[in-house]
């Protein structure tokens, strides 16, 4: 985008002010300094010297100020008058008695010639210099001056960068199509406007983060042809209050300038939080300055029929002010959410076209393997895969690559330099060959299809990988309690095989008693507590959210007791299922201490082999 040149006229005019200002503090400093410049002219002696002259009769006069003593030596021919010294002054009160009695004429110093100069400039130049570093920040000067008030939205228009398109989109289908209709207002407005027809002055994005709302936003523009304002929600905010309000009416004086066009600003909560959840006190806060600011603007610049559509993204919709939503604002909300297999399939194939793949990957197959991935997620996968194929040598990436990145993605970098102890390793072993087998009698949980005691991660001594085959949305009491019973399946494998437990199965037990509360609290599947909702969310100290309690102490005793009996049912449904198949166990766990891990075709031979309980049976 082009630099407008800056006007003449405040160009002359900031010169002549700086011209001034530089005059002003070389005034300031000679006021300062030039005193002592002259004093240091005269010579100076010690005061010990002066006061034996004074006694000897050599001083004829004398001039006593506060910092400075200035005297006169008598002179030895009346054609020369005496050489003048200087000295500095001590607390003596016995001085002047002496200089009566040698007859020395002695006053008061004279005040500086200078000193009403130092007087108005210690009034005038402070200011001058405050004004002069205030210019200096908010100067509208090149793009690499210092703009505190001024907008830093990027600006994008065509020809600058390559155009996003819908094509470059996938997964969204359903979004796409909500703002289709954006794209034919910016092209054609005429034909919404001869009907009396109004486009909605905002639209807000809303999703999980990396779903694509930004590259969404940039299709829209693309799609249009239109400029493109780009800018984050805490970019508005500094330290000085005001500046947020003031970068918001900058930033939309431009929009108006450039329509039709596209404002956008990411993460839209930064500014926009509900003003009811507290957490500043008094009425001189900088976001709810700006936040009132973008509601006024978003009143107002429509009335002009001026074409600027404003996009917002956000993935805490629930956290925004009221006001920002009601109808002339922000009044359609668009649903930005993770991909299904067949937008994920279409996500992998635009990530794709920039890799070289070989004939054998099935993006079909990794699509399915990849559920709850988002777009940011899918791009990541194709990437590193890439450089898996790379690091290895091969010219092309083949299917063992992303089947190492999804595992990288999900459990983390592996740490081979994490040496385990036999005992801990064998211990390790045991534990993941419980996950597997209790989860393979669960697919709810997702087909096994590794087991590995390679260290990865932060603090994963090893893991399971079990892989959903397709999109739930819906799971049933059954499902869940399934997935307690996998999570406690490693802890029951080491109390049937060592008769001890270990720190390990921290984190399984964790999520295993938080399945089991919100089974209780929110989920409404307990038989003792009915179907009710015991956990409301509510707005915490400084406006963060909490989930809450507001119970009386019975049935709070009575929710703790719930849990403890689900996740202890579990607990007994996977022991009996390890008991049930503890030959399986060993085998697979001493499989799995020689060769470290277990896929594919093994595997499977080994899940096949598992032995179902009379109660699962049944079931």
């Amino acid at each position: 985008m082009a630099i407008k040149n800056e006007d003449p006229k405040r160009s002359r005019s900031r010169l002549i002010g700086n011209i001034f200002l530089l005059i002003g503090v070389g005034l300031f400093i000679f006021n300062i300094f030039a005193p002592q410049l002259l004093s240091n002219q005269i010579p100076r002696v010690p005061y010990s010297l002066f006061i034996h002259q004074v006694q000897e009769d050599q001083v004829a006069r004398a001039f006593i100020g506060q910092d400075q003593i200035r005297y006169q030596l008598r002179s030895s021919s009346p054609d020369r008058p005496g050489e003048v010294l200087s000295t500095t002054p001590i607390f003596d009160l016995n001085l002047p008695q002496l200089l009566e009695q040698h007859k020395v004429e002695f006053a008061a110093a004279p005040p500086q010639g200078n000193n009403w100069l130092g007087t108005l400039l210690s009034w005038i130049i402070p200011p001058l210099i405050f004004v002069g570093i205030f210019q200096l920040f908010n100067r509208s000067a090149t793009p690499g001056g210092l703009q505190i008030s001024k907008s830093k939205a990027k600006v994008y228009v065509q020809g600058d960068a390559p155009k996003v398109l819908f094509s470059d989109v996938a997964g969204v289908d359903e979004a796409k199509a909500e703002l289709e209709e954006i794209v034919q207002f910016l092209k054609t407005p005429e034909k919404y406007t001869s009907i009396g027809a109004r486009i909605p002055k905002g639209v807000l994005l809303v999703g999980p983060p990396g779903t694509g709302k930004t590259l969404l936003a940039k299709a829209v523009a693309g799609e249009a042809g239109v400029p493109f304002f780009s800018i984050s929600g805490s970019e508005f905010v500094e330290l000085f209050v005001g500046v947020g309000s003031a970068r918001v009416r900058d930033l939309f004086e431009q929009a108006k300038k450039q329509a039709p066009c596209i404002v956008f600003i990411d993460e839209l909560d930064a500014i926009g939080k509900s003003r009811t959840s507290g957490g500043f006190y008094g009425g001189n806060d900088e976001r709810e300055q700006t936040l009132n600011q973008l509601l006024t603007e978003m009143d107002g610049f429509n009335a002009d029929n001026t074409t600027v559509i404003v996009l917002a993204a956000t993935n805490r919709p629930e956290s925004l002010d009221p006001a920002l939503l009601r109808p002339g604002r922000f009044d359609r909300q668009v649903l930005v959410d993770r991909p299904d297999k067949i937008g994920r399939e279409a996500i992998l194939k635009i990530h794709a076209r920039k890799v070289a793949l070989d004939p054998s990957v099935d993006l079909s197959v990794i699509a399915g393997r990849t559920s709850g991935f988002a777009g940011a997620d899918l791009a990541n996968l194709v990437n590193e895969a890439a450089l898996l194929a790379a690091r290895a040598g091969r010219s092309t990436v083949q299917m063992q690559d992303f089947s190492e990145a999804i595992e990288r993605v999900v459990a983390g970098l592996e740490k081979k330099s994490r040496v385990l102890s036999e005992e801990e390793k064998k211990i390790v072993a045991y534990h993941e060959v419980g996950h597997a087998i209790v989860g393979a009698l669960s697919p709810a949980s997702g087909k096994v299809e590794k087991i590995s005691i390679v260290p990865r991660g932060m603090a994963a001594l090893g893991y399971t990988l079990q892989l959903p085959q397709e999109d739930r949305f819906l799971m049933s009491k059954e499902d869940m309690e399934a997935q307690i019973a996998t999570l406690l399946g490693g802890r029951s494998a080491e109390e049937i095989v060592f008769g001890r437990i270990t720190t390990g199965a921290a984190n399984d037990l964790q999520r295993a008693t938080d399945l089991a509360e919100k089974m209780v609290t929110t989920y409404g599947m307990s038989k003792v507590l009915g179907p009710l909702a015991y956990q409301q969310q509510q707005n915490g100290f400084l406006g963060v959210m909490s989930n809450q309690r507001f119970m009386s102490q019975k049935t709070a005793e009575m929710i703790d007791q719930e849990i403890k009996e689900i996740v202890e049912r579990g607990h007994q449904r996977a022991l009996e299922v390890l008991k049930l198949n503890r030959e399986l166990l060993e085998t697979m766990a001493q499989k799995l201490l020689e060769s470290e891990v277990i896929e594919g075709e093994s595997l499977q031979e080994f899940l096949s082999q598992i032995k179902r309980p009379e109660a699962l049976v049944a079931a």
